[in-house]
């Protein structure tokens, strides 16, 4: 089982978001940490143990990660970095506000993204390298043994979607390749080991 997590939030409320990726590091707000502790209390009263743990190296990730792991019992899995984890480049919409964003590119552009992962203008993705990451996961290059938690951003979650044709068919499904802050996934075996869309946009 594979359990993807959105991190929590790095905006405070009443403050402006804007879109940050993989150049903009910020830490995560008050709320943004409760929302990990809040996803560690709910994998935990689950019996959820994860038997290996990956993240993104980006600072907002790592502490969702681990505020998750403090409720694991020990010993929990360590945070291990995965570079494909890592958020997007979103180029010259970086760290910019969503109207000045819609502005550049238009509404059928971020739906694009927002449903087929179809980078907008100057966005830097590298989608296949993306899905061969996931790819190799899902194939079991990773011997975890158990439930797999990886912690990452909404713009490199969606690729575990694409990755597969019956997780890409539960994705249109869902109309929606986005995860919320704070919010999950979760990937399983279905019949004859094929992968199953078991949850998205899951919040505890």
């Amino acid at each position: 089982m594979f359990i993807i997590v959105r991190h929590g939030n790095t905006f405070e409320a009443g403050e402006l978001p804007r879109r940050i990726g993989s150049r903009t590091d910020l830490p995560l707000t008050a709320q943004g940490r409760e929302q990990g502790q809040a996803l560690g209390r709910h994998f935990a009263a689950q019996g959820i143990r994860f038997a290996r743990a990956f993240v993104s190296p980006l600072l907002r990730t790592r502490q969702t990660a681990d505020a998750i792991l403090a409720h694991q019992p020990a010993p929990a899995a360590r945070a291990e970095t995965a570079g494909f984890l890592r958020e997007i480049d979103h180029g010259p919409d970086e760290n910019e506000a969503e109207d000045t964003i819609l502005a550049r590119i238009g509404k059928d552009a971020l739906a694009a993204w927002d449903t087929r992962a179809i980078p907008p203008p100057g966005w830097q993705v590298d989608p296949e390298a993306r899905l061969s990451a996931w790819r190799r996961l899902f194939a079991g290059e990773t011997d975890a043994g158990g439930p797999v938690l990886l912690v990452t951003s909404n713009g490199a979650a969606r690729f575990a979607l694409l990755a597969d044709r019956a997780l890409a068919e539960g994705a249109r499904a869902a109309s929606t390749l986005k995860l919320p802050t704070g919010g999950y996934g979760v990937i399983g075996q279905g019949e004859a080991g094929a992968l199953e869309l078991q949850g998205w946009g899951i919040r505890p």
